[in-house]
């Protein structure tokens, strides 16, 4: 009976108020003070982040990137969903992601959105879902929670800062700001684990292996081609789709404003 009860209880769902969560459900952060100071050591996979901020461009993409390049060298997509602005393709080669196996979805609408970002966690074929989404209310929240946990997926959700006041089940909730001495994260809600505060130099992540045993990624990924699409008969064919593209790395152009996702624009000249 014990020993029935003990394999329940590290049941990657159960949530505990205290005692240590299963450490193989953390995600490598590339961060080792970050990873001292979350349950399991890394990011919740299998659920929902929230990083709410401000104002866009305090790092927010920075903070998730050595984990989405383990991740898109996993085989499963990673998938942006409504970004602000275009990410500059070849900073994220640079970082380490396998262009491969990342999509950005444009939807027309927040409802739209909310809509792809519940179909990727779900569909069990992404191992990351990062979306800007619209406002969203708490059972919305709990859909895409439910939705993670069903296609163990990291979903993370990029919201404002007034959004931190709102009951939410995600697994991790965190503010990020930007000052003189590096990025400051206040981890406010942590599922089986307490409040934690600390400040982190996005600039100097620890490189990450592609897979544990292998050696850190420090290979730029090969470029995708010209003729890569996405699967097929990924959505219901009645449902107008959203906009889905591979991001290919490509020439710069002229008359681009910085990024706001802590990386710079698509096209934008160094």
């Amino acid at each position: 009976m014990t020993e029935a009860l003990d394999n329940l209880l590290k049941h990657p769902h159960i949530w505990r108020a205290t005692g240590d969560p299963d450490a193989s459900r953390g995600l490598a952060t590339g961060f080792p003070a970050l990873e001292a100071v979350l349950p399991g050591g890394g990011w919740p996979a299998g659920a929902l982040t929230e990083i709410l901020h401000d104002r866009t461009g305090v790092g927010e993409l920075r903070l998730v990137l050595p984990a989405l390049a383990r991740l898109s060298r996993a085989g499963r997509w990673v998938v942006l969903i409504a970004p602000p602005n275009l990410p500059y393709a070849p900073a994220l080669a640079a970082a380490g992601v396998d262009l491969r196996h990342l999509l950005l979805v444009h939807p027309r609408t927040d409802q739209e959105g909310l809509w792809a970002v519940e179909q990727a966690l779900r569909s069990g074929t992404c191992s990351a879902v990062l979306a800007w989404p619209g406002p969203l209310d708490t059972a919305a929240l709990r859909r895409l929670q439910l939705a993670a946990e069903s296609g163990d997926a990291w979903g993370v959700l990029f919201r404002d800062l007034q959004q931190a006041a709102q009951p939410s089940p995600a697994a991790l909730r965190l503010t990020l700001s930007q000052d003189a001495g590096g990025n400051r994260l206040d981890i406010f809600k942590c599922r089986g684990g307490g409040r934690q505060q600390l400040t982190l130099a996005l600039d100097h992540p620890v490189p990450l292996p592609a897979r544990d045993g292998e050696a850190p990624l420090n290979a730029t990924p090969r470029q995708p081609t010209r003729t890569h699409r996405p699967a097929a008969n990924t959505a219901p064919r009645r449902r107008p789709p959203a906009t889905v593209t591979p991001l290919h790395p490509h020439r710069a152009r002229r008359g681009r404003n910085r990024s706001q996702l802590g990386l710079p624009l698509d096209g934008e000249r160094h």
